[in-house]
């Protein structure tokens, strides 16, 4: 199989709502996380642009379900993030309803990728949110951030504790992926999983 390479990539618009979003019928691929997980520079990384998704200093700047459409036959979804704490909570709540809503409703949502910053324990906004995928059956994967923050030994212990902490209440491990924007890892992998799965 060739390997997928992106070619073009433009931003479509920015939703509220699932009924607002795009309706031509494409796969989409989506990505969410905490906040402050690194999700604008995976975007940008996965996508090889440097300004496609918006990078900040301050967490929580995607409020809006953003589509792009890429080589004209799929979509990436920029989801917001999650579980920022400063945020007032009616805010933070208002975002998880749009994430939950986009992941339930969107009837072309290939697989959601769901990213989670390595050098954490797992967070309980992580656990509650892959309960949820769970219980409705939202295809997703897992890609572990800022893997360049720490050593392989490190890597390989946290990643060990992660999976014995899914394994505690799952029957089965998820797609996982490493990735670090900064050097540029888990992007080959990432699109060789797009490629496969595009229907």
């Amino acid at each position: 199989m060739a390997k997928l390479i992106i070619k073009q990539v433009s931003f479509v618009k920015s939703s509220t709502r699932i009924k607002d979003c795009p309706t031509r019928p494409l796969p989409e691929y989506a990505f969410t996380g905490r906040s402050n997980v690194g999700k604008s520079s995976l975007i940008n990384m996965v996508c090889n642009r440097t300004k496609l998704a918006k990078t900040s200093g301050t967490p929580g700047k995607t409020q809006l379900i953003n589509h792009f459409l890429i080589n004209d036959s799929w979509y990436l979804v920029d989801l917001p993030g999650y579980g920022y704490a400063k945020m007032p909570d009616r805010e933070r709540q208002k975002m998880m309803r749009m994430i939950k809503e986009y992941v339930l409703k969107a009837e072309r949502l290939v697989c959601l990728f769901l990213l989670i910053d390595i050098r954490l324990k797992m967070q309980k906004a992580d656990m509650e949110f892959l309960q949820f995928l769970g219980k409705n059956q939202v295809p997703f994967v897992l890609v572990f951030t800022k893997t360049d923050k720490l050593t392989e030994t490190q890597l390989s212990r946290n990643l060990e504790q992660y999976k014995t902490s899914l394994l505690d209440t799952w029957e089965s491990l998820p797609d996982i992926f490493m990735s670090s924007s900064l050097k540029n890892t888990g992007r080959e992998k990432i699109l060789d999983f797009i490629q496969k799965t595009l229907v």
